[in-house]
């Protein structure tokens, strides 16, 4: 058996966090839901959602509000995490809609090219 290669395709940089934000938006099922969930591996274009308890699809629409900054976000995949009990959501920004955690991105980036630059 050969190795398995996976190719980054992402244009963007992600960082690696743990955000607290709120998601809403309606389920399978055709229910509203609202929750606190986890945002991991951010980009300005997209995000990582842990902690799901409503069942979502690709294709769906799903409100986040980070930080006072509401915006809407495209599922692109749904699985259940290694317990099996919620959902994890990878989803990708609206365009028309503003990053909610841009701020936090540019302190990031801005913090890591301190770090490379200073001298040893």
């Amino acid at each position: 058996m050969g190795r398995v290669h996976s190719i980054d395709r992402r244009s963007e940089s992600r960082s690696e966090v743990n955000l607290a934000l709120l998601l809403w938006g309606v389920d399978t099922k055709g229910e509203r839901f609202v929750q606190q969930v986890r945002a991991h591996d951010i980009s300005l274009s997209g995000a990582l959602l842990t902690g799901i308890d409503a069942d979502l699809r690709p294709g769906d629409v799903v409100g986040v509000l980070y930080a006072g900054k509401k915006a809407r976000f495209r599922v692109v995949w749904v699985r259940y995490d290694e317990g099996g009990e919620k959902m994890q959501a990878a989803v990708h920004r609206v365009d028309l809609d503003a990053c909610p955690w841009v701020e936090l991105l540019a302190e990031s980036h801005s913090s890591l090219i301190a770090t490379s630059c200073e001298e040893p």
